[in-house]
């Protein structure tokens, strides 16, 4: 496989095209604004459907719309615009419609600035919306898997029926690297529920309201069923050097990216630091995390937000071990030798 020099950004604009994209709507806000500006190039030279919306509300309705008529769907966006797309996305889990949101995470709260944060965490995770639902929300860490995510994200929506969210920051959506591509095209599959205006699909309905309690008692319970057996399903994530590890480190995105570093400078001191790094943090690699921390003298989480990972990896190890906490806010993104200071620090602590 052939690499091209490519940012993150644009990289997953290709990977959602070759997974089977069909139609983008979306509104650029920065750091996203070149995944707009890609789908709006690909998507029409490749047959496939680009619109720029009037605002991100309009952006996600349009996604609900399409998504019903059986369209395989995606747009993206960052943290103010996310705001704007959440009562869309509880809409889209009430009518278990399949969709693919791209979130590069700036800093907040508020408009904050567009350097990299990852304080959407708890948004995406912890449903990101009114109601009880959940969104599966993967977390690359580098170009290429901007590419593998979004080229799996669509076979994901459709077999689940959930809105897929691929997590990313400011550092990841604007970082080059080299990055491979899939040679196969993947092509969505009709929808026995969709509703396609033809004879096939006449008594289809999409719709989540539902004016009695037992309904909506039923269809709450049928979605719970559903998050669990995902639940159990879709743990994702990498390891390295946990196997003699007396310490661990938890990161996503581009903090993962520099504890690595930190982590392999501290083994050259002779620190046994390891790294655990979810791909995926809905569902969250709970049960993993809980077997790693029967074997350390405790884990570091190192995120761009005040804990909010960390608040998940505490319930996971269930005090097995001590958790530290090593926090950075406003855009500011910390160097491999700031991390090794915090684990020091904590260790020796």
């Amino acid at each position: 496989m052939s690499k091209t020099l490519i940012k993150g950004n644009s990289a997953i604009v290709r990977g959602a095209l070759l997974g089977g994209a069909t139609h983008f709507f979306g509104y650029p806000i920065t750091p996203a604004s070149e995944i707009a500006h890609g789908a709006a190039e690909l998507f029409t030279k490749t047959g496939r459907v680009f619109l720029q919306a009037e605002s991100e509300t309009s952006a996600i309705n349009m996604i609900y719309g399409a998504a019903a008529a059986g369209a395989r769907v995606m747009t993206a966006s960052s943290g103010p615009g996310l705001s704007l797309m959440l009562e869309g996305v509880s809409y889209l889990a009430g009518c278990e419609l399949p969709s693919v949101i791209v979130d590069v995470q700036r800093a907040g709260p508020g408009l904050g600035n567009i350097w990299p944060e990852q304080s959407d965490y708890n948004t995406c995770c912890k449903g990101g919306g009114h109601g009880a639902f959940k969104n599966i929300v993967l977390t690359p860490a580098s170009g290429q898997e901007m590419t593998d995510f979004a080229y799996k994200a669509f076979d994901l929506a459709d077999k689940w029926r959930m809105t897929v969210i691929i997590m990313s920051d400011a550092y990841i959506g604007q970082m080059m690297e080299p990055v491979g591509f899939p040679t196969e095209v993947k092509h969505g599959a009709r929808k026995d529920w969709a509703v396609y205006g033809d004879a096939e699909s006449r008594n289809n309905l999409v719709s989540s309201i539902i004016m009695n309690q037992k309904g909506l008692a039923d269809l709450n319970a049928k979605l719970q069923a559903k998050y669990r057996k995902a639940e159990a399903e879709l743990q994702d994530w990498e390891e390295i050097m946990t196997d003699d590890a007396d310490y661990i480190l938890v990161a996503i995105g581009i903090t993962a990216r520099i504890a690595a570093t930190a982590m392999r400078m501290m083994r050259e001191e002779g620190l046994k630091v390891g790294l655990f790094r979810p791909k995926a943090v809905w569902p969250f690699p709970s049960a993993r995390l809980l077997e790693l921390a029967g074997k350390v003298k405790g884990m570091g989480v190192a995120e761009l937000n005040d804990g909010m990972m960390a608040d998940d990896v505490e319930r996971s190890v269930m005090g097995k071990c001590p958790v530290d906490r090593f926090n950075w806010f406003g855009g500011y993104v910390p160097s491999a030798e700031e991390v090794v200071e915090k684990v020091r620090e904590a260790i020796n602590g």
